[in-house]
């Protein structure tokens, strides 16, 4: 996976174990940063998988038949999400001489001096020199991506009624619960809100939501005017931000709400039992700097602003690399 290649743009690998919600912050930066750059989908193998970064030996040896393989010429730059790729990325700096520059998101449960730069939301408590802080998550939106992927899905979208409302729901995670009850008060609040703005549903849920709050919200929206996206075929995410007047988003995903900010739309945040210190003052966050409301079954007049934290950060990101290879080029 590599977008049409920019010859003079640096070589880039997104180094992630495959997961959507850190591959897409890596491919973010990466797009943000014009940047060449290829995915890398990393399978490891046991016990190493479990152990801390500092403890693996060769770990690049520890890649399984199923995983991208790692093998010089090393890239320019690495952007790494994720446990496992903190010691690909530690190995592969090493080789390179320090010559890779080493861009890790998220908090590394190893030292920031192991790589170059270290992007961290801000709820995280970790900072330091090469420590960068962001408000939420990193997303791949931007203007263009919200506009060609409304153009994908045009017949499908074409005259909508509204105010159109695009709900995205998650699930139960560590620090969230979402049973039966809480997704019926869910879909409760859902007809309260048809019923007094007179709005149309685009709707996506996750795996995480289960099977069974699936089909109770499947259920519920029949009654309603919608479009439901059931996982088969084109994914039809993005298109549903742009085109959303407003964004309802369950709170137990950074990144969707991130995302949904990023968009510029209202986004309004539907509570769940649970949360933590983390969660906690993300949403706080968001919400102190108008990018988010709690939600209520009813929408309110009001004009979000938008988030632009992965622009941010590329752009410091780069300058961050050009430093970098002005001092490798006078150390030769």
């Amino acid at each position: 996976m590599a977008p049409s290649p920019t010859h003079s743009s640096p070589n880039c690998w997104v180094i992630t174990d495959g997961s959507a919600g850190m591959e897409n912050q890596c491919v973010g930066l990466a797009e943000a940063m014009k940047l060449s750059f290829t995915v890398k989908r990393i399978k490891t193998t046991k016990p190493w998988k479990w152990l801390p970064p500092h403890l693996w030996i060769s770990p690049l040896s520890r890649l399984t038949k199923q995983s991208d393989t790692l093998t010089p010429p090393w890239p320019d730059i690495i952007i790494s999400c994720g446990r496992q790729a903190i010691p690909m990325s530690r190995t592969i700096r090493k080789a390179s001489n320090g010559n890779c520059f080493t861009i890790h998101i998220q908090t590394p449960n190893t030292s920031i001096r192991d790589f170059d730069l270290v992007i961290v939301p801000e709820h995280d408590r970790l900072r330091g020199e090469n420590v960068l802080v962001s408000y939420g998550s990193l997303t791949r939106i931007n203007a263009e991506k919200l506009e060609s992927e409304k153009e994908k899905f045009s017949d499908q979208l074409a005259g909508l009624k509204s105010p159109v409302v695009t709900v995205l729901v998650g699930g139960k995670n560590r620090c969230y619960e979402m049973g039966e009850s809480t997704m019926s008060a869910l879909c409760t609040d859902l007809k309260s809100l048809q019923s007094n703005s007179g709005c149309f549903f685009l709707v996506t849920a996750s795996r995480r939501t289960g099977e069974v709050n699936t089909e109770k919200l499947k259920e519920t929206l029949q009654e309603l005017p919608h479009i439901f996206w059931n996982g088969v075929g084109a994914n039809p995410y993005f298109a549903f931000l742009e085109k959303a007047d407003a964004v309802v988003v369950t709170a137990d995903s950074v990144n969707m709400v991130s995302e949904a900010a990023t968009a510029g739309k209202p986004v309004y945040v539907y509570p769940l039992p649970g949360g933590n210190r983390k969660f906690n003052a993300f949403h706080k966050s968001m919400q102190d700097r108008g990018y988010t409301r709690p939600f209520e079954p009813r929408l309110e007049n009001w004009s979000a602003p938008s988030l632009n934290e992965t622009t941010r950060m590329a752009g410091i990101a780069m300058e961050k690399f050009k430093i970098h290879s002005k001092k490798r080029d006078l150390a030769k």
